[in-house]
């Protein structure tokens, strides 16, 4: 697959997988090293962690626990076609403002290396660190 695709595939299968919450679909994005860094997963970890999921049982941990907890108020995955890639890194965005109103915002940069996500980090606006501060309680 050539590094266009690559890219093209992660950003379409990355959402469609989360959307419908297919844990293999989204782990085989993933390369066996690869490092997820969030600040949900700083939120999620007790005693808020480093933010920092490295190797893919851990991100798929991070995922499953995610995938059963939906009433979590972070599930609207509004986002357009539009994503930007210089080959090796991959970018989009889910915006604040949607065609029905308000959702977290969130940024996502993916390092990608032969084919796979080597490093994910997802960088929170506004709206979702206010949200996220109310959901961890801090």
């Amino acid at each position: 697959m050539s590094a266009d695709a690559a890219i093209r595939h992660i950003h379409e299968q990355w959402h469609e997988t989360v959307v419908r919450r297919d844990i293999d679909g989204l782990m085989a994005l993933y390369a066996d090293d690869a490092v997820f860094e969030s600040p949900l997963v700083w939120a999620a970890l007790p005693g808020g962690g480093t933010g920092l999921l490295t190797g893919k049982a851990a991100i798929r941990d991070f995922f499953e626990a995610g995938f059963r907890s939906p009433q979590s108020g972070l599930g609207r995955w509004y986002r357009t076609s539009v994503f930007f890639s210089d080959g090796r890194q991959l970018a989009w965005e889910y915006p604040r403002q949607t065609p029905e109103g308000d959702q977290i915002d969130l940024m996502e940069m993916i390092d990608v290396s032969d084919g796979l996500i080597a490093h994910h980090r997802v960088y929170w606006g506004w709206v979702g660190v206010r949200t996220l501060s109310s959901l961890s309680g801090r």
